[in-house]
């Protein structure tokens, strides 16, 4: 009984039609030796069913020339059906290839179209994004900039904010890189780090810096992360009592906010809410209940000065790391402004009326402008005047008596707001040896002499957190940092606090209520509650006027959703040039703006939607802004023309 010649496959180069090639296989045992057969590259189809017959034979014939190239084969009792492939497919699919390498361009064109790309301007390359940059320089520049974390930076920032930088990939630490090509990276994060250590007049002995964070509350949990264990204790300063919720904050319902809260346990301290200070004695009993691993000190809305020294000793006997968010005052810090206690009253009597003791104690610290033993004196005069509803001015410019370096383990910071760098954050530590009668650290027992925070920090950034670091921002934070040198930025801080004090001052004649009657430092707490607002509602009349403030949380207040108060600092005008008159006319502004805010309160009511179709009607909004326009435009804008 003969064979029959079967089918085989032909391995082969596969084809860009996924077609096959098949040929008849003559060489079976047995059998004479036949002519080769060339293969035939064939498709494989779906085989013909019983519809495809009956259309056929119901003259629905279809007239698709693919049909006359199909055959149909029976292979073990299966129907198979194979297409042809034509010459015409395989000169198509030839010239589609050859289409798409090239869309039908040279070397040269390409090159060029690549070239185009790279180079074009912003206003060229996106102008819908670049007319609305240009309409935020022409508020920016229209505009009074109130809000106390906000600040200009001048044009060589932004310059390397906007350079080549940008495009390294620089994962690690300087000389410890998972990237190859970083030797001036390097070398601008060197010096970056020794410009920030200069800047606060730092021993690079005793200190080490991190500039890689990408903000405060980054660099804040970095901290957290390298130093503790899930589920550890942190104690921060309450949120409407002026801290920042990456120190922990949840809601008064139990709401946890931040990741701070989230990750570990957190309990604030707050402020008496009668005078709108830290109540260090509460502060001191709940740490010695709570033992917290880190005492955190630092806010985003405290216009008074730490007590840095009774932190460290509370920090000391509950065995905690002292750790400061000098976010708000690091300008102050750095330009050793230091505060000046200047307690605002309701009547102020002559100084010759004070007890005679108390002026020869005014006295003493005139001549010796120093804090030791004269510090108690201090505490007694500040007793006496708060008795007799007395308020004296007294300033002195003491380092060590404000500098949070001289107390805390650990200080943190942005980099944008009263340093009028790029925005970023920062982590200072301590190294070396600890000094004696020193509270236990974390991971470090009585045996263990030597901090340990450098690598845990420093790991705990990257890889723990982050990626590669922003080296465009690096490079922009070490020019900050050389401007921070000059006594130029001296006076600038200087005349950052004039003005706040001023602007404050102005605000009181006014009979507006400020939290703590006043400020030390360079922001005030404008409490609204007296008014009927909330600081929502006078945010958005001011921001209709082209004046820009920030609501904030006062304590004693449930929460804030409603916040009932506004934030004001002086760091962005004074960096525009104003001086103390023209803090007392943007006093006026902010009058008016209550005032008009309290109009539309009485006629529209307080729901939110009626209260915003009001301000759309109120004349006295358009007044305003153009006075505010017409003040604002006579100060230059630092880093751009206008």
């Amino acid at each position: 009984m003969s064979q029959r010649p079967l089918l085989s496959l032909v391995h082969r180069t596969q084809i860009a039609d996924d077609s096959i090639s098949l040929q008849l296989d003559s060489s079976l045992r047995d059998l004479p030796t036949a002519n080769p057969v060339s293969p035939v590259p064939l498709q494989l189809l779906e085989p013909l069913t019983e519809s495809h017959y009956c259309n056929n034979q119901n003259g629905e014939k279809e007239e698709d020339d693919d049909d006359k190239d199909v055959e149909e084969f029976r292979i073990l009792g299966h129907s198979l059906c194979f297409k042809r492939r034509r010459e015409s497919d395989s000169l198509t699919s030839n010239k589609r290839e050859a289409s798409s390498s090239s869309n039908g361009l040279d070397v040269e064109e390409r090159r060029s179209l690549v070239k185009t790309w790279g180079n074009q301007p912003l206003s060229a390359a996106d102008s819908e994004i670049f007319e609305i940059m240009e309409k935020e320089k022409e508020r920016q520049f229209k505009g009074i900039e109130l809000i106390a974390s906000e600040n200009f930076v001048c044009r060589a920032v932004m310059e390397a904010l906007g350079s080549h930088l940008t495009n390294k990939y620089s994962e690690g630490m300087p000389a410890a890189r998972y990237y190859g090509g970083n030797q001036y990276i390097d070398e601008i994060e060197l010096l970056c780090c020794k410009r920030a250590l200069e800047a606060f007049g730092l021993d690079s002995e005793s200190w080490g810096v991190n500039v890689q964070p990408y903000s405060c509350t980054s660099a804040n949990f970095a901290v957290y992360t390298g130093l503790l264990l899930p589920g550890d204790r942190i104690m921060g300063l309450d949120t409407p009592s002026g801290g920042n919720t990456s120190h922990g904050y949840y809601t008064p319902h139990g709401r946890k906010v931040s990741g701070a809260s989230i990750f570990f346990e957190s309990l604030p301290y707050k402020v008496n809410p009668q005078t709108g200070y830290i109540d260090f004695d509460k502060l001191e009993e709940r740490a010695l209940d709570f033992r917290p691993k880190i005492l955190i000190c630092g806010g985003s809305s405290y216009p008074r000065e730490w007590g840095y020294a009774r932190l460290r000793h509370i920090a000391d006997k509950c065995g905690a790391v002292l750790m400061c968010d000098m976010a708000q005052i690091s300008g102050l810090v750095a330009a050793k402004v230091h505060i000046t206690i200047l307690l605002f009253c309701l009547s102020i009597p002559a100084l010759m009326d004070l007890n005679p003791s108390l002026n020869r104690a005014l006295a003493v610290l005139a001549q010796n402008q120093k804090i030791g033993l004269e510090l108690i004196v201090v505490i007694l005069l500040c007793k006496f005047c708060h008795l007799y509803g007395v308020f004296v001015p007294w300033g002195h410019d003491n380092k060590e008596c404000l500098n949070p370096f001289v107390y805390c383990d650990i200080v943190t910071s942005t980099t944008h707001k009263s340093l009028r760098g790029p925005r970023g954050g920062i982590i200072f530590y301590r190294k070396g040896t600890k000094p004696r009668k020193r509270g236990i650290h974390l991971g470090q027992g009585d045996e263990s002499d030597q901090y340990d925070f450098e690598e845990k920090i420093n790991f705990a950034v990257f890889p723990s957190l982050q990626g590669g670091p922003h080296n465009n921002h690096i490079a922009a934070l070490a020019i900050a940092f050389k401007q921070v040198a000059t006594p130029e930025y001296k006076a600038y801080m200087q005349q950052v606090k004039k003005n706040a004090q001023y602007l404050a001052a102005a605000l009181l004649r006014r009979k507006c209520r400020l939290v703590t009657g006043g400020t030390d430092n360079h922001l005030l707490l404008w409490d609204l509650r007296p008014l009927g607002l909330t600081g929502k509602a006078y945010e958005k009349v001011c921001e209709l006027c082209h004046i820009t403030v920030n609501k904030i949380a006062i304590f004693g207040e449930n929460g804030t959703i409603t916040p009932g108060g506004v934030r004001i600092g002086t760091p962005a005008m004074t960096s525009r040039g104003c001086l103390e008159s023209d803090f007392e006319t943007i006093a006026d502004f902010l009058l008016k703006a209550a005032h008009i805010a309290c109009m539309v309160l009485r006629e529209h009511g307080k729901l939110q939607k009626a209260f915003m179709n009001g301000l759309q009607t109120k004349k006295e909004i358009l007044e305003l802004q153009k006075q505010v326009e017409n003040f604002a435009t006579q100060f230059a804008m630092p880093g751009f023309d206008m």
